[in-house]
């Protein structure tokens, strides 16, 4: 089996190829290859010296004859450009989430048309497809029968991206699954352009000693996942069988991943609590109206109970969150 990961140096994408350079297998059937493309090469791939990795460089279009030269069985298709820059330029975006998916899709496509593997391709969507129209509100809670109305250009195009797969794959072209992630937090490393970047700098950044700005409102309702939730989630979408009843992936439907629901404040709650008032006091709320803008269009409370057919839950608390961050940098430090 010939597994390809685009945005693979991304910090979910390096997490998926650990995690499948670790196991070997996919739903049991041995990996033999496991190509990991990005634009750039990852600074700490733990897996680049494996024998079962092929590592592709370059932007994503130029690479499709490549990383398509063998049958590809299995696509988590990760890359993409997120929501502030996509809101600052809308040509990249367009051309990063858009574009390029249509021709990872074609060349899928290509692919079975040449009686080859009909591919699983595994698609990171978001919860930015939704958003608060004022002719039609968003619902208390929210679920994947609630109307899809993007309030940014992130949310359209990723919804755009979702329509395709799910066409392609009515059609026979190609195996889709879409995972609506929630924001993840805490995640490591160094800020994003994403817009909801600071759910996760304004616990990283104080844990650090470093002050940091929070942007939005304390009272914000906010959806969060931990790392480890969400890659757990995307690997149970990408495995689940086809069909009706638990443990089954039914319908080309999206499926939201769990979520756990917090206000911000309760978040700088937890920072104080777990690192003291010296910590919790390097952060600033000055509002941004640009970036309130974005994430409070987003819904907070998800009806989970598609994620739960399939074995998946949400973090039990953000306290939960900090906690799994902090040992992980711990680890890493040691």
């Amino acid at each position: 089996m010939r597994i390809v990961v685009t945005g693979a140096s991304g910090f979910l994408g390096e997490r998926l190829a650990t995690a499948l350079v670790r196991e070997r297998a996919f739903n049991g059937v041995p990996i033999t290859g496991l190509v990991l493309a990005d634009r750039v090469r990852a600074p700490h791939y733990t897996t680049a010296d494996d024998p079962l990795v092929n590592l592709i460089h370059g932007d994503l279009n130029d690479r499709l004859d490549e990383i398509f030269a063998e049958p590809v069985d299995v696509l988590f298709h990760l890359a993409a450009a997120v929501s502030a820059e996509c809101e600052a330029d809308f040509d990249l975006g367009m051309r990063a989430n858009i574009d390029t998916t249509r021709a990872l899709l074609d060349a899928a496509r290509a692919q079975a048309a040449a009686r080859g593997p009909v591919a699983r391709v595994v698609f990171t969507s978001s919860l930015a497809v939704y958003g608060h129209d004022p002719a039609l509100p968003l619902p208390p809670v929210v679920s994947e029968a609630t109307p899809a109305m993007p309030r940014s250009s992130y949310g359209t195009q990723k919804l755009i991206c979702e329509h395709l797969i799910a066409d392609y794959t009515r059609r026979g072209f190609l195996d889709g699954r879409v995972a609506r992630l929630m924001t993840v937090s805490v995640r490591p490393g160094r800020p994003n352009a994403a817009a909801s970047g600071f759910l996760s700098s304004i616990i990283r950044e104080p844990l650090a000693g470093l002050p940091v700005i929070c942007p939005v409102r304390p009272d914000l309702k906010v959806a969060l996942a931990s790392p480890r939730t969400t890659l757990q989630g995307l690997l149970r979408i990408a495995q689940a069988d086809r069909g009706t009843g638990p443990g089954r992936l039914d319908g080309q439907a999206p499926v939201n991943l769990p979520a756990l629901t917090v206000t911000v404040a309760e978040m700088l709650d937890v920072l104080r609590e777990t690192a003291g008032d010296t910590a919790a006091d390097l952060v600033t709320v000055t509002p941004a109206p640009a970036v309130e803008a974005i994430v409070a269009s987003w819904p907070a409370v998800f009806d989970n109970r598609r994620a739960a057919a399939l074995g998946l839950q949400p973090d039990p608390s953000f306290q939960s969150l900090v906690q799994s961050y902090v040992a992980e940098r711990t680890g890493r430090q040691s």
